[in-house]
């Protein structure tokens, strides 16, 4: 939500727990890298819970080198993940395509984004799930929008913002007598 704000009015905008939340996991990052003292670390978490706005925040991480969890690396355009009457899995380490069309049709699929490498930093998740099911978990560290719907059916809608240089997935499509869920888990 906030990335569509101009920077100079990002700044100002309220923020939440869970901000507060991955500015603290980026720290203990840098703190495990050595980009920060335990005593630069504690200062700096301390006033992580204590900030009201994004730009308390980002002053708190703006001199570090912030690598993302999942990183970007360059690899194939699109892919495509289809389970008919069967089933199909992308986890452990995988390189994810800029863009995934995902069919499940009286069959079930499942992505897991943890220990992905993404080929560019928005990569688009297009699922249909007829009949069927698609479970997607990612990590708390990349950003997530979901724009598909259920008809006679479920789709998760979940939205989770990360840090600026952090892989984006956007997921779309449509559920119709399934299911598309979407869990957060590190």
């Amino acid at each position: 939500m906030t990335d569509e704000l101009p920077d100079r009015h990002r700044a100002d905008v309220r923020a939440a727990d869970a901000d507060r939340a991955l500015v603290a996991k980026l720290l203990s990052d840098a703190l495990a890298d050595g980009q920060l003292t335990l005593a630069e670390y504690d200062t700096r978490t301390a006033a992580a819970y204590k900030a009201k706005t994004y730009g308390e925040l980002d002053v708190l991480t703006g001199d570090l080198a912030l690598q993302p969890l999942a990183e970007s690396v360059g690899g194939p355009d699109h892919e495509r993940a289809v389970a008919i009457m069967s089933g199909f899995t992308r986890k452990g380490e995988w390189t994810v395509a800029r863009r995934v069309d995902a069919i499940a049709f009286w069959g079930g699929g499942e992505f897991d984004f943890r220990q992905a490498r993404f080929s560019a930093h928005e990569v688009t998740l297009n699922c249909v799930a007829i009949m069927g099911g698609i479970d997607i978990t990612v990590p708390s560290t990349i950003g997530v929008e979901v724009r598909g719907a259920g008809i006679m059916g479920g789709f998760d809608h979940l939205s989770q913002t990360a840090a600026p240089n952090a892989p984006h997935l956007i997921v779309t499509g449509f559920a119709f007598w399934g299911g598309v869920g979407i869990k957060v888990k590190d």
